[in-house]
């Protein structure tokens, strides 16, 4: 069990840092709202960094998928259905922002060696918005895997009740801004609040949740999950 919190939060720490990178250092530095021009070329022009960017993806969803694995492990004493059915939720969202990856890959092949052009500018356009909803529709799948793993928190008797609330707030957060976004016409105007809304209670409550799983893999005692 010690082995599972460390590789988890090691995990979940990988996913921080290079999804951080690749979505608020690179993609979003080189997307323009509404300005499908100026988008093209950034992507043109930092070619490089863009490619960075994807890689910084791609690894982000390695990790995912071995939290796939190693959440389970620790969860599957409090109740192997439950964790069947979370892992299968967070399995949900891997492949989703899988298949919209490729999307991210198309413009980086469509922008390697073409100068912008009104087609291409309009094809990035599509591109990055099957990214979007795609990547949007995953995460509505890992916010149900966060209520579920939220329940299976408070069932145990040795995770904090604390992360099991936390996890289930960022879940909301994530229902929230999602729901919003494939909804709402008028989303870009309210895009600020909803962001809050969902980067607020999940990175509290996922940092929390990695910090405690970093605690309990490296500390010397050794760690059991127990049931109430």
């Amino acid at each position: 069990m010690k082995q599972l919190a460390k590789i988890s939060g090691i995990a979940y720490l990988m996913i921080f840092l290079f999804g951080f990178y690749a979505n608020f250092s690179v993609l979003e530095s080189l997307i323009v709202s509404n300005n499908a021009s100026i988008t093209t070329s950034n992507f043109i022009n930092n070619h490089s960094q863009f490619g960075k960017g994807i890689l910084g993806f791609v690894v982000m969803l390695f990790f995912d998928a071995v939290l796939i694995w190693s959440i389970f492990g620790l969860t599957k004493p409090i109740s192997k259905n439950l964790s069947y059915l979370a892992s299968f939720f967070r399995l949900l969202h891997a492949l989703f922002f899988g298949v919209a990856l490729l999307k991210l890959l198309h413009i980086y092949q469509l922008t390697r060696y073409l100068s912008s052009s009104i087609k291409m500018e309009q094809l990035v356009t599509e591109l990055l918005l099957d990214f979007d909803t795609l990547w949007t529709i995953g995460l509505l799948f890992f916010a149900i895997h966060l209520i579920v793993l939220g329940y299976l928190a408070i069932k145990s008797a040795y995770i904090p009740k604390t992360l099991s609330i936390l996890l289930v707030l960022a879940a909301f957060g994530y229902l929230i801004d999602g729901a919003a976004k494939l909804i709402m016409s008028n989303y870009i105007d309210y895009k600020d609040v909803f962001e809050i809304i969902v980067v607020v209670p999940s990175v509290i409550g996922e940092f929390s949740f990695t910090a405690w799983l970093l605690i309990k893999g490296f500390k010397k005692r050794s760690f059991k999950i127990q049931n109430i």
